[in-house]
C-alpha cells in the first residue's frame, strides 16, 4: 500500500484556510499515487481548539467544512481529524474522532480512547472517551486508526501509565495489517527520542508498519514539529518527515526500511540546539503571522537574552523587519550601548537608540513628594525598566509591531523581572530557555560566524539598573541557580530531595521562596514558547494565593 502523509501547518478556528491546504495536500498526494492520504488530529478545525469549542456555531462549521472536503474525494480514501457531536443522552458534548472521506461521502471511524488532562492538555473538558479503537478495511486489509494519545499508554515507553487500557492491546487483538495514528503532538527537547520508541513499540506489538501523521506549525505556546514517521514491525524507520515544515510524502509500504536516524541523533548537542532555533523561529513566526502582525519590536540592553532573541526574531520576520531599539539610562553602560549597535548591525535590523533619563526624571520628580524621606530602593530601579516598557510599548502602537519580551526562564522563575518593565510585550520568546541554555544557543548562532558579539558572552549578566550591579549580586551562579529550578519546576522534587542532591541548603531555600512568591508575576507574563518538558503557563498551574511552605518539605 501507498500511503500519503499530509503534514500541514493550520490554524486554529481558520476552517476555510485549513479546507484549502486540505484540498491542495490531498489532490497532490493523489497524483502522486498514494491509495490512502492521512491528515493530522483535528486536522479540520487546528489544535488546540480549547473553549472554542463551546462557542455556537464553531462546531457546526467545522462538520460543514469536513462535508465539503468529503464532497470532493473520489476512489483515494482519507483519513480525517474532526470534532464530532456526541449526539448522545450522557456525556461530553463531543468526540474527537477520525472520518473515513471516500467517493463524496464521510463516515466516523475511529474515536480517541485515551483523554490526556495533563501539562498543557485539557481534552476531558470537551471530549468523551471513545469506547473503542476504530478498525476499518481498505482493500482486503484492516488498518487501526487511533489518535494520537491512544499509543502514549504502552508499559514498554511510558513509566506510569495514567489509563486502565490500551488501546494497542485491542489492535493486537484485531490482527490488523496496518496502524494509523493521526497526531497533534507538541514539541519539547528530548521529545521526538521517545515519541520514536513509542512507534517502535506499537509496530513490534501489531506485527504491523505505524503510519504516523503529525501537525506542524505553532499555535499560541505551543510547537509541532511535524516529523511524521513510518515504522516497520522490525522497528526500522522507513520514512521520517521534515522537521518544523510542512511536508507532503507518499511512502510504499512494501518497501524495507533504511534505518533513517529518526531523531536518534538528538542527543547531539549540535542538532538539538539547531531544534530549539528552528522551534523557536517557527513558534515566533506563526504566533505573530496567525496573529496578523508582520513586524517586530524589542529593547537591545547589549546582554544575551535580548541579542539571541534579536537573532530569533530576524529569522522569522526577516531583518527588515524587525526593530530593535537601545534604550540607555544614565546608568546604562557604554559597551552595553555599543554591543547592542554592533548586534542590531551584523544581523541587519533597523536600530535606534532612545535615551530614557528624562522619563526617568520626571517620574522620580512627580513622585518626590510622595517619596519624601524615603530611602532609594528597587522602586526608583524599577521605574528605569517601566520608562523603558512605556516606549517599547508606544512604538508596538504606532508601528503596529509585535512587541517581544526578552526574559529567559530562570529570571521568570524567581522574579528577576519587572512588572509593566521588561514583561511588557505580546510574546515571550526565551521565556521557557534557563539562562545556561540561552548562552548555549547564543554559541550555536554564531557557529559560522559573529552574529552576537563576544563582549556580550564576556561581561557578566546585568540588569544595569544600579551602578555595577551584576545578576549574582541577588542570585547564584546561573549554572546552580539553573540546576535547582530544573528540579524544582520541572522534575517536582521537594527542598529535601534538592539538598540530598548536594546543593547548600539556604540556597535551595531562597530559590523555593522566590519561586512561590512570584507566581503572580508569572500568571501577568506575556505567553512563552514551550520548548522543555515543563513550562510556565497553561501547563503549569499553581494558585497565586496558598500558604504551603515548600521549603520544609
Amino acid at each position: 500500500m501507498k500511503v500519503g502523509i499530509a503534514q500541514i501547518n493550520t490554524t486554529v478556528g481558520d476552517m476555510r484556510g485549513n479546507l484549502q491546504k486540505m484540498v491542495s495536500a490531498y489532490e497532490q498526494l493523489c497524483g502522486e499515487g498514494a491509495e490512502l492520504v492521512v491528515f493530522p488530529e483535528l486536522v479540520v478545525c487546528g489544535y488546540p481548539p480549547r473553549d472554542l469549542l463551546l462557542k455556537g456555531g464553531f462546531v457546526e462549521q467545522c462538520l460543514q467544512t469536513l462535508e465539503e472536503f468529503a464532497n470532493g474525494t473520489g476512489g483515494i480514501p482519507a483519513l480525517v481529524g474532526f470534532v464530532e457531536e456526541n449526539s448522545g443522552p450522557e456525556g461530553r458534548p463531543f468526540f474527537n474522532s477520525v472520518a473515513f472521506c471516500h467517493d463524496g461521502i464521510w463516515s466516523v471511524v475511529s474515536r480517541k480512547c485515551l483523554l490526556p488532562t495533563y501539562d498543557v492538555f485539557d481534552e476531558a473538558r470537551y471530549f468523551e472517551e471513545g469506547d473503542a479503537t476504530g478498525v476499518l478495511e481498505l482493500d482486503g486489509r484492516l488498518i487501526g486508526v487511533t489518535i494520537c494519545e491512544d499509543l502514549w499508554n504502552q508499559p514498554e515507553v511510558v513509566a506510569r501509565q495514567r489509563y486502565p487500557h490500551n488501546p494497542v492491546e485491542e489492535l493486537m487483538s484485531h490482527k490488523v495489517d496496518l496502524v494509523v495514528n493521526l497526531s497533534a503532538s507538541p514539541w519539547h527537547i528530548g521529545k521526538g527520542i521517545a515519541r520514536l520508541e513509542l512507534l517502535r513499540q506499537a509496530a513490534e506489538s501489531c506485527g504491523a508498519p505505524v503510519v504516523y501523521c503529525n501537525l506542524v506549525g505553532g499555535n499560541d505556546e505551543l510547537i509541532f514539529d511535524g516529523r511524521s514517521l513510518v515504522v516497520n514491525p522490525d522497528g526500522k524507520v522507513l520514512f521520517e518527515g521534515a522537521g518544523f515544515l510542512e511536508h507532503l510524502s507518499v511512502v510504499d509500504l512494501n518497501e524495507s526500511g533504511e534505518g533513517i536516524s529518526a531523531e536518534t541523533d538528538a542527543k547531539d548537542p549540535v542538532i538539538q540546539l539547531d531544534n530549539v532555533r528552528k522551534a523557536l523561529v517557527l513558534g515566533l513566526r506563526d504566533y505573530a503571522y496567525k496573529t496578523g502582525f508582520r513586524k517586530a519590536v524589542l529593547g537591545l540592553s547589549g546582554g544575551i537574552d535580548s541579542a539571541v532573541t534579536a537573532a530569533i526574531a530576524a529569522e522569522a520576520f526577516g531583518k527588515e523587519n524587525v526593530m530593535g531599539v537601545s534604550l540607555p539610562s544614565e546608568i546604562s553602560s557604554e559597551h552595553s550601548r555599543e554591543d547592542a549597535r554592533i548586534l542590531a548591525e551584523n544581523l541587519g535590523i533597523e536600530y535606534h537608540s532612545v535615551g530614557i533619563a528624562d522619563v526617568v526624571s520626571a517620574g522620580e520628580q512627580a513622585l518626590s513628594g510622595l517619596f519624601a524621606g524615603q530611602a532609594m530602593d528597587v522602586t526608583e530601579e524599577n521605574i528605569q525598566a517601566r520608562a523603558r516598557g512605556l516606549l517599547l510599548m508606544a512604538l508596538s502602537n504606532k508601528f503596529g509591531a509585535l512587541l517581544l519580551t526578552t526574559g529567559n526562564k530562570s529570571e521568570l522563575a524567581v522574579g528577576y523581572c519587572t512588572l509593566y518593565g521588561d514583561m511588557c510585550g505580546g510574546l515571550a520568546v526565551i521565556s521557557d530557555l534557563p539562562k545556561c541554555l540561552v548562552f548555549d544557543l547564543a554559541r550555536h548562532l554564531n557557529r559560522d560566524g559573529e552574529v552576537i558579539p563576544q563582549n556580550t558572552f564576556d561581561k557578566p549578566p546585568s540588569a544595569e539598573l544600579r551602578p555595577d550591579q551584576k545578576d549574582e549580586d541577588s542570585l547564584p551562579p546561573y549554572p546552580v541557580l539553573d540546576a535547582i529550578l530544573e528540579r524544582y519546576v520541572e522534575r517536582g522534587e521537594s527542598a529535601a530531595q534538592i539538598i540530598k542532591a548536594g546543593y547548600e541548603t539556604e540556597v535551595v531555600k531562597d530559590i523555593i521562596r522566590k519561586v512561590d512568591r512570584n507566581e503572580y508575576k508569572r500568571k501577568q507574563a506575556a505567553p512563552g514558547l514551550k520548548v522543555s518538558p515543563l513550562a510556565f503557563g497553561i501547563g503549569r498551574r499553581m494558585p497565586i494565593v496558598q500558604r504551603f511552605d515548600a521549603t520544609n518539605a
